[in-house]
């Protein structure tokens, strides 16, 4: 997926959600965001504009190469920045860790559960920006997450997948431990 790509559902809740449905995120999610924003806006957007005039000062821009890539890189980060800057202006940073009923499966939870293979599975549940299901992070408007959310240790919930309905058993819930100060 191209950066292009994904900033065209900018305006889009949460496949699944209603509109105006918030961006929920991890305080660690929210700062990876930032840092992106500041590496784009302070790091990469300066250095493509210097080439950009560098290869404007050259004459003919119709054939000139660095210039046109420039240019349409610029456009990308642009609309990324763009996009960056309205998530996190409109995002919710929930912390896992202040959560106080940490015998439910809520938002930054971790859950390990056994499907009906007998197989293991752990996951932590993130907005939509983090999730990615490689490290076990999943969004929490995935399925999966939906059928684990509000769930105890010993429950055993309904996954509705393509293919079927499966059981799953919740065999632990954890939280992040509080940030401490220091």
């Amino acid at each position: 997926m191209t950066i292009a790509d994904q900033d065209d559902d900018e305006d889009e809740a949460p496949r699944g959600m209603p509109p105006g449905t918030p961006f929920y995120m991890t305080p660690a999610g929210h700062a990876a965001l930032e840092e992106e924003l500041r590496q784009l806006w302070h790091g990469e957007r300066p250095k493509v504009v210097e080439i950009v005039s560098w290869a404007a000062s050259l004459g003919d821009r119709s054939e000139n190469a660095d210039y046109q890539y420039g240019k349409r890189r610029l456009r990308e980060i642009d609309r990324r920045v763009r996009f960056l800057r309205k998530r996190l202006d409109n995002c919710q940073v929930v912390d896992p860790s202040a959560q106080p009923r940490k015998d439910q499966v809520f938002f930054g939870a971790t859950v390990t559960y056994v499907r009906e293979d007998d197989s293991e599975v752990t996951v932590t549940i993130v907005g939509v920006d983090e999730a990615d299901t490689e490290r076990g992070l999943i969004s929490w408007v995935s399925p999966v997450a939906r059928a684990l959310l509000r769930a105890k240790v010993g429950d055993a919930v309904k996954l509705r997948l393509p293919g079927g309905v499966e059981e799953i058993e919740i065999l632990s819930i954890s939280y992040p431990a509080p940030a401490s100060v220091g």
